[in-house]
């Protein structure tokens, strides 16, 4: 998608403007394009500036697939995800993109795993025998739960979804800049709101500014208020497996074959066989610390792949081929709070509220984007989280302060 041609001057044609823009979104990832696309919805002049090219593959945002799925052992998650399988419905209706394909949800690990129970829970979740369901793909210890929600899981196409919110948001007027990489926000003393620098020379005025850059959230919110957010990125390889001939349709989405995420350890997750004809993704949750500017790209984290294939020769030994490893190695980071809760909050300070951070989503935020972006934009509109109260979310357990004192956060009450 080719970025907006019109210059960063008109959208501050009406007299009387004393800024450029209403709100400037840093980083057009899929957190920072819903922010775009939520907040000129709403009638604001919006510039979304992105370091890189745009759909990158450098960060978080990329790739054919992510899982969207209900059950979560946490409370605050359900009612976001909810909220953004509606707004992803309405955005597909308005660009006339199809990015998520429905799919089941299998939730599987020991009855002795309390998160697990919390997550079939809050999915309502029944218990399902596995050996009748998808040829019989799955072998699963005793005592094992397997817990199916029919219409609880999904596949979204990431790559697509960022770009459909981005020609959605350019259709609303955002200007977008890619390869214009930021240096800097302060705070503008005598007209109020802030300045945004930039590498490539300008500045821009705005009333407010929302930071969604990933993994370089931490050097970010450091450069610009010398606060340290214990947001650690991983690098982390998606695997892609090959199917055992014979039984590539019993494992295709087409067929009903379901996201899942196994409790054991090592914790796995899945999705169905989409993407890429014969081959189906599966991977560990997890990868090593990194440095998103100076990355090892083939660091799969110290054997990660042995232990996938082991998982995969106890659990799907049948249906799915580990000789030789993964067919595909992709990479892509996380961006982790010690609690694994996101950031979503007023940078406080000499800013006030005219900065918002949108940050560690620790590997499960892309699918609950539509939501994040709203509460976003209206935090930087309004100073409130409206879509917040709406959908029933409370905002408290993302809080920066949480850290304070705390350094495991909500993991240390």
């Amino acid at each position: 998608m080719a970025a907006s041609n019109a210059g960063p001057e008109a959208a501050a044609t009406a007299a009387g403007h004393r800024f450029n823009f209403d709100v400037i979104v840093v980083g057009a990832g899929i957190m920072g394009s819903c922010t775009a696309h939520a907040a000129a919805s709403r009638g604001a002049r919006v510039l979304l500036l992105e370091r890189f090219d745009l759909l990158h593959h450098l960060g978080s945002s990329h790739g054919e697939s992510r899982t969207i799925r209900d059950a979560y052992p946490k409370a605050q998650y359900p009612p976001m995800v909810r909220l953004a399988r509606r707004l992803w419905a309405e955005a597909e209706a308005e660009s006339g993109y199809s990015v998520l394909t429905p799919a089941p949800q299998l939730s599987l690990g020991p009855r002795s795993n309390a998160s697990l129970l919390a997550a079939v829970r809050s999915a309502s979740a029944e218990e399902a025998d596995l050996t009748r369901r998808w040829g019989g793909a799955f072998q699963v210890p005793d005592g094992w739960v397997t817990a199916v929600s029919e219409r609880g899981g999904g596949v979204l196409n990431a790559t697509k979804a960022v770009a459909m919110f981005q020609a959605l948001a350019v259709r609303k007027g955002v200007v977008v800049r890619d390869k214009t990489e930021v240096l800097g926000v302060r705070k503008a003393l005598e007209e109020g709101g802030v300045v945004v620098t930039t590498s490539t020379g300008a500045e821009f005025r705005g009333a407010k500014c929302v930071v969604t850059v990933g993994a370089w959230a931490s050097k970010m919110v450091r450069s610009i208020a010398g606060l340290e957010l214990p947001i650690q990125p991983l690098h982390t390889m998606v695997l892609y497996w090959r199917i055992k001939p014979g039984h590539e349709r019993e494992l295709a989405a087409e067929s009903g074959f379901p996201t899942f995420s196994s409790y054991g350890d090592p914790h796995v997750y899945s999705t169905p066989s989409l993407e890429l004809p014969g081959l189906i993704k599966i991977n560990y949750d997890g990868g090593p610390p990194c440095d998103p500017d100076a990355r090892d790209w083939a660091d799969g984290g110290g054997g990660v792949a042995d232990r996938v294939a082991r998982w995969i020769e106890e659990f799907l030994p049948d249906h799915v081929d580990t000789a030789g490893g993964p067919v595909t190695r992709l990479s892509c980071m996380y961006s982790m709070t010690p609690d694994k809760d996101f950031v979503i909050d007023f940078l406080g300070g000499e800013f006030g509220k005219d900065v918002v951070v949108g940050a560690g989503f620790s590997g499960h935020g892309f699918k609950m984007a539509p939501t994040v972006g709203r509460i976003l934009a209206e935090m930087a509109m309004y100073g409130k989280e409206s879509t917040a109260t709406e959908a029933g979310v409370e905002l408290g357990h993302f809080r920066i302060n949480r850290f304070e004192g705390n350094p495991l956060g909500n993991a240390g009450n």
